[in-house]
């Protein structure tokens, strides 16, 4: 089995025609020739366009929290657009959903909700600046908040770009931001606190909100130091600073109240989206009514979509789910295991290893022995890690080919899934390793 089959590279060199890349999104683009295009998904399984079968831990980045095509859900789903699916109106069923939020995240106490993560965290920082009336967002190198203009910086380039650790250049993640952008962000390495302290002393008062993903869910599932999320939370109050908790990977994922539950953490705003709703276009954003109850009075938000009936269903279904059965729990046991004995694979070849998250959502470095930023995870044999995660695909397993991207587990991958892709590291790890 080659890493694509011939209908995907068929597709892709009819996709090129209309589709910039052949798809719809640049980190579904693998390359030239073994870009997958896949068919159907059902439990934890995918489906390609070539019919070949894969244990899938890429749960389309994210959001499959209980599994693809989960029955309970998209009965909901249909259930609510026979009666319509978009309205000028709000309806009874996104009250009901903004309780549930607010009742399972310990920091939420109003929420809106959008269609999208980069919605969220968009709106949460505008709020952010008119609570404060400040401009400036710092944020942390390798995290990523959506595709907006405030905080597409410092994520995917060479980090050798960025600077000196003491004084961090800010980069554009892509062409055609405003140059002008620059001076309302600040960046800093992630789980640098004495660093974060500095520029506090430096800056604190000019700065409108500080924003991280609780550990970084598009640079390897990398940790929080001990006391650094506390940290944030001391300076930020102590500087009348928003902190803005990035949960759009976490959230409903890594514990019903996601990080906050988590790591004990309580911010001033946090953000939803992919788990929210296991695969629906659905997102939020919530936190202190005082912040909040800004919105509305001089504050903008909205959006035609944001009250979508499918997204709005399907969260409903998916939080009713994660109250009444054990399955974050279940996950992250499964998931911790899955952990193990990758790790415990990787030791016994003699390759050093840096694991990282959590059972339900977590990646490894190769070659290094710890990772606390993304500077030292652009250390890691990436090249190792992308001629395993080929040889995984082949042998139907797939996760990310992309070694930043975590690996996540749904409520429907198996103990037999676990053993399937335990044996097939376990044999691959020798191959790429001679």
């Amino acid at each position: 089995m080659s890493l694509v089959g011939p209908k995907s590279q068929t597709l892709q060199k009819r996709a090129e025609k209309v589709l910039p890349l052949g798809v719809n999104s640049n980190f579904r683009y693998w390359g030239e020739g073994i870009t997958p295009y896949v068919n159907k998904a059902k439990g934890a399984y995918l489906w390609d366009v070539d019919d070949r079968r894969f244990i899938d831990y890429r749960m389309a980045f994210g959001p499959i929290i209980l599994g693809h095509a989960y029955d309970e859900v998209d009965q909901k789903v249909i259930e609510e657009v026979k009666n319509g699916v978009l309205f000028a109106m709000t309806s009874e069923l996104e009250v009901t959903v903004a309780e549930m939020i607010a009742e399972m995240a310990p920091a939420v106490e109003m929420v809106r909700l959008a269609c999208s993560g980069t919605e969220a965290t968009m709106h949460a920082i505008r709020v952010a600046r008119a609570y404060t009336g400040r401009d400036i967002i710092l944020k942390f190198e390798g995290n990523y908040h959506g595709m907006h203009d405030h905080a597409l910086w410092s994520t995917y380039a060479p980090t050798e770009s960025y600077g000196n650790h003491r004084s961090p250049i800010p980069v554009p993640a892509s062409s055609g931001i405003p140059k002008s952008m620059r001076e309302f962000i600040i960046t800093l390495p992630f789980n640098d606190a004495e660093g974060f302290e500095r520029v506090m002393k430096s800056y604190g008062e000019q700065i409108a909100a500080v924003i991280t993903e609780p550990c970084q869910g598009n640079c390897g599932a990398i940790d929080p130091q001990p006391g650094f999320l506390e940290l944030i939370r001391k300076k930020t109050e102590e500087y009348g600073i928003v902190f803005i908790l990035d949960e759009v990977k976490t959230g409903f994922r890594i514990a019903n109240g996601g990080a906050q539950e988590y790591y004990r953490i309580k911010p001033d705003l946090a953000t939803y989206a992919k788990a929210l709703g296991n695969g629906y276009p659905v997102a939020a954003f919530g936190g202190k009514s005082e912040i909040m109850s800004i919105i509305g009075h001089g504050v903008a938000q909205g959006g035609t979509y944001t009250n979508n009936k499918p997204g709005v269903a399907a969260a409903y279904a998916t939080l009713k789910l994660l109250k009444e059965k054990p399955i974050i729990a279940t996950i992250q046991k499964r998931g911790k295991r899955l952990m193990d004995g990758l790790k415990d694979i990787f030791e016994d070849n003699g390759i050093p290893v840096a694991m990282s998250g959590t059972g339900a959502m977590f990646s490894f470095a190769l070659g290094v022995d710890s990772v606390t930023c993304q500077r030292d995870w652009a250390k890691s044999d990436h090249q190792m890690y992308m001629d395993l995660a080929s040889k995984a695909i082949e042998r139907g397993i797939m996760p990310d080919y992309d070694a930043r991207e975590p690996w996540f587990l749904c409520y429907e991958h198996s103990d037999a899934d676990i053993d399937e892709t335990l044996n097939v590291y376990a044999e691959i790890v020798k191959e790429v390793k001679h």
